[in-house]
């Protein structure tokens, strides 16, 4: 870890904030007309998902460390816990489904992620952008029901439960936008 000034922060890197490892989202220089400049950032903590904004002096140092992806693939769920397989060394990492940010309903059977790691120990996950996932049941879309803006519930093979077109059905393979958790496509 190195501290450096808070001028030098650029979004994707990460810092030390009250003990948590966060990723720094968005970064704002402000020189008001009265008084000193000072920096903006809006924060990401690794673990927890939470966003958080601090303002702090320009001359201000902020501590930064790195972290490292790792491609992992992964094999199953259990309880409250998930299992990864590291593609690298093949070696099998287990965490609380907490960690996930509330997206462990997009995890299936070998998708690939990008385990965060920071001195030896996992932080977090990075979900890749899109998934595809089967419809494993949603109710016949109505002609002319566009009273729901032209949606309907639909549940997908892991469980996750989202709005889709009317036109989708039952065994369709949709791609889902992890970040929003919103349908794009058909597939």
């Amino acid at each position: 870890m190195t501290e450096v000034k808070v001028t030098t922060v650029r979004p994707g890197n990460y810092v030390v904030v009250d003990g948590n490892i966060s990723e720094v989202v968005e970064y704002q220089h402000v020189k008001p007309g009265k008084g000193g400049a000072f920096g903006r950032i809006k924060i990401k903590n690794v673990q927890t998902g939470s966003v958080l904004e601090k303002t702090l002096d320009a001359d201000a140092k902020i501590r930064t460390t790195e972290v490292m992806d790792q491609a992992a693939q992964f094999l199953f769920r259990s309880g409250d816990a998930v299992t990864f397989m590291n593609l690298e060394n093949f070696e099998q990492i287990e965490m609380p489904v907490s960690r996930l940010g509330g997206r462990e309903g997009f995890l299936k059977a070998e998708l690939e992620v990008k385990l965060q790691d920071c001195e030896g120990k996992v932080m977090g996950v990075k979900f890749p952008t899109t998934v595809e996932l089967k419809v494993q049941e949603t109710p016949p879309g109505v002609k002319g029901d566009t009273v729901t803006r032209g949606t309907k519930p639909a549940t997908v093979e892991t469980g996750l439960v989202i709005q889709v077109p009317l036109f989708i059905n039952t065994g369709d393979v949709i791609r889902l936008d992890t970040r929003s958790g919103e349908y794009v496509e058909r597939v």
